[in-house]
């Protein structure tokens, strides 16, 4: 079935993945973004007669009310991403993160369907041997978890919603970011050969982005059973420490060097094993390996450069 779906954000790194496979399964595609990166991430779609798209900002009623209206399903994307931007922008980090999210679900009616990604940063440091599920107490540090965390709570409040916690996502996009954990570590490996590693120990999980955009394929394709819940999005086999990360990556770039040293903090104090068994259940498993996005990731750097492929 063809649906009408606004992706706010839909530009960014994990949309201009998302949004081709969305019109690939035949939904009509309104995405909302205000290009504050400059990027023509979309340039491959715009031949399609069910994609359009609007050059504005999510926190202007008067934009993004009737864009709304029209849609069958809203997938908010649109985020100033991570601890450090936050950090960099507090402002813009509440009025696009929280004030805008909040207006917009007083603006969606109950029929019609939410998908929201969250972040399992919230977890923070997990409780005993680390280990969390949906149950889990959070512990947000950050203002980026923080926020996250009190949309989630007022997500789970409407009727037709679901919230993917997303592990930390990796791998090649039309929207690059390389300052995430995974492909900045590449990165560093293909131009300098080494890394300096801080609390080498703390584990997280890790998710490929053509395998977010999956998922949000499946919460479409499942609502009727999924709808009213929240799911840890994850590869289950890569809840990896800092360094063991990197021990993957000497397995393709066998001269990286890694070293330990004292020199900063996670923000979000990330250091958990997280359980994906319950998305797990409903028939949903990632289908990109580590080891796979990894080799993406080195033949990505022999084309790209790390200026203009960040989020700070």
């Amino acid at each position: 079935m063809s649906l009408k779906i606004l992706v706010t954000g839909g530009a960014g790194y994990l949309g201009s993945t998302l949004v081709p496979r969305l019109l690939g399964e035949g939904h009509h595609v309104t995405v909302l973004d205000n290009f504050m990166w400059g990027q023509n991430s979309l340039a491959s779609v715009c031949c399609n007669k069910n994609f359009e798209v609007v050059n504005g900002d999510i926190r202007v009623k008067e934009t993004i009310e009737p864009l709304i209206r029209k849609a069958d399903v809203i997938i908010p994307l649109a985020a100033l991403v991570g601890a450090p931007l936050c950090n960099k922008d507090p402002i813009g980090a509440s009025t696009i993160n929280h004030d805008a999210i909040m207006m917009m679900l007083a603006l969606v009616s109950k029929d019609q369907i939410l998908l929201m990604p969250t972040t399992n940063s919230a977890y923070g440091t997990g409780n005993q041997g680390n280990y969390c599920d949906e149950e889990s107490d959070l512990k947000p540090i950050s203002k980026y978890a923080i926020d996250k965390v009190e949309i989630e709570r007022a997500l789970m409040e409407h009727t037709s919603a679901i919230s993917f916690r997303l592990a930390t996502v990796f791998g090649m996009s039309p929207r690059m970011r390389m300052d995430l954990l995974v492909n900045d570590f590449v990165y560093r490996a293909v131009t300098d050969g080494t890394v300096v590693l801080f609390e080498s120990y703390f584990k997280r999980n890790y998710i490929h982005v053509r395998d977010v955009s999956r998922v949000f394929s499946h919460g479409i394709e499942n609502f009727s059973s999924m709808r009213g819940n929240i799911y840890n999005v994850g590869l289950s086999d890569a809840n990896l420490s800092k360094r063991e990360l990197c021990e993957e990556i000497r397995l393709q770039i066998k001269n990286f060097v890694f070293i330990d040293e004292n020199i900063g903090k996670d923000p979000d104090q990330r250091n958990y094993i997280v359980s994906n068994e319950k998305i797990e259940r409903t028939g949903y498993k990632p289908e990109v390996t580590l080891q796979d996005g990894i080799g993406e990731l080195i033949k990505g750097y022999a084309m790209i450069r790390k200026r203009g492929h960040s989020n700070i």
